[in-house]
């Protein structure tokens, strides 16, 4: 039979060695690096203006605008739901599952110019924006309201009207306002492709500039 102070010395060195096992483990886990914070969401819903039609996949300004996130903002990241062709009907009808989907933190609306070349009624337009605002809102989202604006050729009724709802709308819901997207490359046939309506690869550059003056205040 093992002697008292025999049992009680291999308790000792079983304890000893339980504890440098627990230490060890507790340094290991204390060393752990922490888990990685989940990136915050820009949401662009627009038409073939964001969604780069005629261009690369990494020509657009959307793409342009994430990569210069990736270096300005890392702990965002870009999700492109545009379409070409859209209109704002189609954005109001995505909406919340986009929303839903992505749960975006931002979400920017670059739409109606699909509406305005179809002289789609001022009235709809507005109230299928006005949809998106609020359901982005709704979702605790900040929104960037992204405007258009026609040719003369419709009419100056029409054209202010169009150009209007947007200013209209920034501020009965207190959206940011980029009043014309294609600001910087409008005065100039050349900056665009054979169509006339969409920007070349060589002025996605001057787009994502121009957008970034309005979206980079929202990333704060």
């Amino acid at each position: 039979m093992k002697s008292v102070h025999g049992v009680w010395s291999g308790l000792v060195q079983r304890g000893v060695m339980a504890g440098i096992v627990f230490l060890s483990m507790m340094a290991h886990v204390q060393a752990a690096p922490p888990a990685a914070t989940a990136a915050k969401t820009v949401l662009v819903m627009g038409d073939s203006l964001s969604a780069g039609y005629g261009l690369s996949m990494a020509q657009g300004w959307v793409t342009l605008t994430a990569e210069r996130m990736k270096t300005s903002h890392p702990g965002w990241r870009v999700v492109n739901a545009s379409i070409s062709g859209e209109t704002s009907a189609g954005g109001a009808s995505r909406v919340k599952a986009e929303l839903a989907r992505v749960k975006p933190a931002i979400v920017v609306i670059e739409l109606g110019a699909n509406d305005g070349l179809r002289g789609l009624s001022l009235v709809q337009t507005r109230g299928n924006l006005e949809t998106m605002i609020r359901a982005a809102q709704s979702s605790k989202a900040k929104v960037l309201l992204i405007g258009m604006r026609l040719p003369p050729n419709f009419g100056p009724e029409y054209t202010h009207g169009f150009e209007e709802n947007y200013a209209v709308l920034s501020k009965q819901y207190k959206t940011t306002l980029l009043p014309f997207l294609l600001a910087p490359v409008a005065g100039d046939r050349g900056n665009f492709q054979d169509d006339d309506l969409h920007p070349t690869a060589a002025m996605q550059p001057k787009l994502r500039d121009h957008v970034w003056v309005a979206l980079a205040p929202l990333l704060k």
